[in-house]
């Protein structure tokens, strides 16, 4: 499943025969989707992406090159505000980013401008929670159970 830059072959993507990807995903090369996940019609997966076990990507969500999902966690799912009405919101993930087991990413608002995002080389551990709105920069690690309000940066 490894490719070179020597020319070798690409690597290939792999999805599991029990997990769905909706038609219209977008799924990099190389991207390896386990057993019983869940991809949304308006999702993209960069080259590289590895979803482990029951992960649930749903939404306008991007998940950047590299970034490793562990099981049960649920990314791009509705906000959680009363607000919300359905409008079209986001979520955008860099790239190689560790999001651990459990882990919650909401998408945007409209009162927050459509739009949550998490910078690249990020690590979310265990049970954390990003909601709606968050902008999130490089480099940053949320340790197990931190929750993020929405809006904050």
């Amino acid at each position: 499943m490894s490719g070179s830059a020597s020319g070798g072959a690409a690597p290939q993507t792999f999805v599991h025969a029990s997990a769905c990807v909706e038609p219209g995903a977008q799924i990099g090369v190389g991207a390896y989707i386990g057993p019983f996940c869940h991809v949304g019609p308006e999702v993209t997966l960069g080259d590289g992406v590895r979803l482990a076990s029951h992960v649930s990507v749903a939404g306008v969500t991007t998940v950047g090159a590299r970034t490793r999902v562990f099981p049960f966690a649920a990314i791009g799912h509705e906000p959680q505000d009363l607000k919300y009405r359905g409008e079209r919101v986001t979520l955008t993930i860099g790239e190689d980013c560790l999001i651990r087991e459990g882990v919650t990413m909401n998408p945007g608002t409209a009162g927050g401008g459509h739009a949550t995002v998490v910078g690249s080389h990020s690590v979310f551990l265990a049970n954390a929670h990003v909601a709606h709105d968050c902008r999130i920069g490089d480099n940053v690690i949320l340790s197990n159970n931190v929750m993020l309000a929405g809006h904050c940066q």
